[in-house]
């Protein structure tokens, strides 16, 4: 089968030959397994020089790497989300939100997360003359254009505006603030809401006009152990732009899929993602939540993202406890389609080369049930 046959098939809970696979990589990551692509002689593109940029989101990134580990989804990103990972030890993104780079050490070297130090809209007076960048400039499309023109006969094309509401609104206000807001101030909470959102529903829809066949969608609401913020908040906030998001996009294209992100347990608002259209569930964090009982519970009206634990498993665990997990995956939340596999998160520098190959062989060689 072809990548994006492989997707639609797994998509429409159907068996394809083999799971669809997508994994993203943390930059330090990408370095280490382009250099053991090279040596491995996997491709003459794979074993060039190190790529001028990278985004795990998709955005800018040369596709070599997911191309050549044989993944069946291509991410193009517009939005928020690319401010992460770039270059500088801090730095301000067009947003006006700050970043600084912090190192962590791992047995691999050391990497680094960016983490945000200073939010443009933390003073109230900074509110009402505040001016969010442009989402209709031509060159943010350029990339997915390129992807689509290259890649679309043979990948399932997604594109990415995850960090969709939420989370860009408090990288604006700051977190504690934004959550003080909902209580005290709901009027301007949802006036800072609807800054990011009516961005990215605009990249969102010149995404879908251009033909990509996914659009990825998502804030972080979960905890390991439930809610970020109560149902109720997420009602009153964030579900009813949800629901016009994800309108908007399937009124352009009724057959666009939508993808909803979110780290953490959210069991009690998947019901009512499913409500407003939601076809995929991302990343299902087996710390948090059963991928098998959610394939029980909602396999015949939602789709899976994910589910191979990126907090012990890889990293951690051994080949065989990786090969383990992802055949366990396979014949419980994969069977019968329904199952994108992956990582629950960008993996890590801390993963060893030997549980990442353990994984996508493992992915790979194993055909679906």
């Amino acid at each position: 089968m072809k990548h994006r046959e492989r997707v639609w098939a797994a998509l429409h809970h159907e068996v394809p030959d083999r799971c669809p696979m997508q994994i993203s990589f943390t930059p330090e990551f990408a370095q280490r397994l382009r250099a053991d692509l090279a040596q491995r002689e996997a491709s003459a593109a794979v074993a060039s020089a190190l790529p001028q940029a990278h985004n795990p989101h998709g955005g800018g990134n040369p596709y070599d790497l997911e191309r050549a580990l044989g993944e069946d989804m291509l991410l193009t990103s517009v939005g928020w989300a690319n401010s992460y990972y770039q270059a500088g030890g801090e730095y301000t993104d067009e947003w006006g939100v700050g970043w600084r780079a912090q190192p962590y050490t791992t047995p691999f070297g050391v990497g680094h997360y960016t983490e945000m130090v200073r939010h443009p809209l933390a003073d109230d007076g900074a509110i009402a003359s505040y001016i969010p960048p442009d989402p209709n400039r031509p060159e943010l499309y350029e990339e997915a254009a390129r992807v689509l023109r290259e890649f679309k006969d043979e990948y399932w094309i997604v594109g990415v505006t995850v960090t969709t509401i939420f989370e860009t609104a408090w990288a604006l206000r700051g977190y504690e603030r934004l959550l003080t807001d909902f209580v005290e101030r709901p009027d301007l909470a949802e006036h800072i809401l609807e800054i990011p959102y009516r961005y990215h529903l605009t990249a969102a829809c010149k995404l879908t006009e251009m033909g990509v066949d996914m659009i990825w969608i998502g804030d972080d609401v979960g905890t390991q152990r439930g809610m970020l913020i109560s149902p109720q908040t997420w009602r009153r906030f964030l579900k009813p732009r949800l629901a016009h998001f994800i309108a908007a996009v399937k009124e352009i294209n009724p057959q666009v899929k939508v993808a909803y992100h979110s780290d953490g347990d959210i069991r009690p608002i998947i019901p009512e993602l499913i409500e407003i259209g939601l076809d995929v569930l991302n990343p299902i964090q087996p710390a948090c939540m059963d991928p098998a009982e959610l394939k029980r519970q909602y396999g015949d009206r939602l789709c899976f993202w994910g589910t191979i634990d990126e907090q012990h498993t890889l990293p951690f665990g051994a080949a065989d406890d990786v090969r383990a997990e992802v055949r366990e995956r396979l014949a419980t939340i994969g069977k019968g389609g329904g199952l994108i596999i992956g990582p629950t998160h960008h993996v890590q520098l801390d993963t060893p080369l030997e549980n990442f190959w353990a994984m996508v062989d493992t992915i790979v060689t194993t055909p679906c049930q």
